[in-house]
């Protein structure tokens, strides 16, 4: 069923590797590009590329996919060495999509390494005072230091694989905390979300829940929505604590009930919606891979199994029918529509290389049952 979409999908991605040897894509800033700004790697984006390659080499196994993705390794490598741009939590995001994934399909002993590597510097940004992984800066930066992010909960899981590869306890408990801390105070009651909560790093008093890209401090950013029922299915996955699953449902209960008629979403729940206002294919499309986690978690007597299903289809196919850019065969990205920092009017409507990473990842895993690398 979903055979062209990765056709078109692959085809781009094989048309990027071949015009951008050696580089990666990065978010334009010029309004209405056909294509991203490629340079090298300083972003917390650069993983999704690569993790694209490995889904592509998984479905299709041609060389081309995996020869492109190994090239990369040694690129990440010298990052970690040199320490570049790497005071933040986004560790899992560039080290799973890429060593991980290396690992997993190839069993490559010098990417298992690195991510091992990867993983120390994330268990690095754990306050145990607070009990969370801080999200930016340095320790003790007046700003940050006592912030959490709910993005995070996508870099956990390189935590609990480094947990499975090496025995050790202090990679799972610190993932198990900063998910219980997130579950606790980024969640609220109705399922909707904080984008960021603030802590006192001197006590870990929590101070108050706010926003880094969403419309405002109480509103519900779409795409940190997204963050949170993909992220907390994984963390069940890796836990079985049931309690991860349930916020996570809960959380899909409250995005699949505030979607637009076409099912691909604005980029906060709270913006008020006119002519123009942004959308953000890519928290639709990380949703549809938070959707099929959860699918593959849950009973098959689940109450909320057939709605779930049902909306993942509806959502995928508008994906593929409305957003996919087969329509620009130029065009770099693979979804329209993409939304960055509306707020900071920073790429408000766009390719993103994230969306285009969790599109592929839905496709594949509909298609074949290939997961991701978290």
């Amino acid at each position: 069923m979903w055979e062209q979409a990765l056709e078109d999908a692959l085809q781009k991605l094989k048309h990027n590797i071949a015009n951008h040897p050696g580089q990666l894509p990065h978010i334009t800033e010029r309004t209405g590009s056909l294509s991203y700004e490629w340079d090298g790697n300083w972003d917390w984006i650069e993983g999704f590329y690569i993790g694209m390659m490995w889904l592509a080499y998984e479905y299709k196994r041609e060389p081309v996919y995996k020869e492109a993705a190994e090239s990369y390794l040694a690129n990440f490598q010298d990052r970690l060495d040199r320490h570049v741009a790497l005071d933040h939590h986004d560790i899992g995001f560039l080290y799973s999509l890429s060593a991980v994934a290396q690992w997993r399909v190839t069993g490559s002993e010098e990417a298992k390494e690195l991510a091992l590597r990867a993983a120390d510097l994330l268990v690095g940004r754990f306050r145990p005072q607070i009990g969370i992984i801080q999200a930016w800066g340095k320790e003790g930066d007046p700003e940050n230091g006592g912030r959490m992010i709910i993005d995070c909960l996508l870099n956990l899981p390189l935590l609990f694989w480094a947990h499975e590869q090496t025995g050790k306890s202090e990679y799972y408990d610190i993932a198990m905390k900063h998910a219980l801390m997130s579950q606790k105070f980024l969640v609220r009651g109705d399922g909707s979300s904080y984008h960021t909560f603030y802590f006192n790093p001197e006590n870990g008093h929590a101070l108050r829940g706010g926003t880094h890209q969403g419309y405002q401090d109480g509103s519900t950013w779409t795409r940190g929505q997204a963050w949170g029922i993909y992220g907390f299915a994984l963390a069940y996955r890796y836990t079985g604590y049931p309690a991860f699953l349930e916020t996570s449902k809960k959380m899909a209960r409250y995005f699949i009930k505030h979607l637009p008629e076409d099912a691909v979403v604005y980029w906060d729940f709270d913006v008020p919606v006119e002519e123009g206002t942004p959308r953000d294919s890519s928290a639709s499309a990380i949703v549809a891979c938070g959707l099929l986690e959860l699918l593959k978690l849950t009973e098959e007597d689940d109450p909320e199994r057939e709605w779930f299903a049902h909306v993942l289809n509806r959502s995928m196919k508008s994906l593929a029918g409305k957003y996919a850019a087969t329509d620009l065969p130029d065009a770099e990205g693979l979804l329209k529509h993409g939304s960055y920092h509306v707020r900071g009017d920073r790429a408000p409507d766009d390719f993103m290389i994230w969306g285009d990473y969790f599109y592929l990842e839905a496709l594949v895993r509909l298609e074949k049952g290939i997961l991701g690398y978290w």
